[in-house]
């Protein structure tokens, strides 16, 4: 009975340390788009502070899946979000969409 608890809260903390942190995976978007998205990118996009998640996560993975260029920065943001998964995605999203 030990073993299994103790199985079981080693399962818990693992899924908990490899849980997506989106306040860190946007540190890589900040030089772009602002501590608090408050920024055009690159003198280009519309802030993205304030977006709701739902649109968020649709941009993102339009950008993954290369089917998204608004301002014509498909290529640049396809890149920044290749390495995402989608649970990294939903946390970014998640993240920014609590940026005022």
């Amino acid at each position: 009975m030990k073993k299994l608890a103790l199985l079981t809260l080693s399962a818990l903390v693992a899924s908990t340390l490899m849980a997506a942190d989106g306040a860190a995976l946007y540190k890589k978007c900040a030089g772009c788009h602002g501590a608090k998205g408050e920024k055009k990118a690159l003198g280009k996009s519309a802030p993205i502070a304030g977006w709701d998640k739902a649109k968020l996560v649709e941009a993102l993975k339009g950008y993954k899946a290369g089917t998204r260029n608004v301002y014509g920065m498909g290529m640049l943001m396809k890149g920044q979000v290749a390495s995402l998964s989608d649970a990294d995605i939903e946390a970014l999203a998640e993240y920014i969409s609590k940026l005022k």
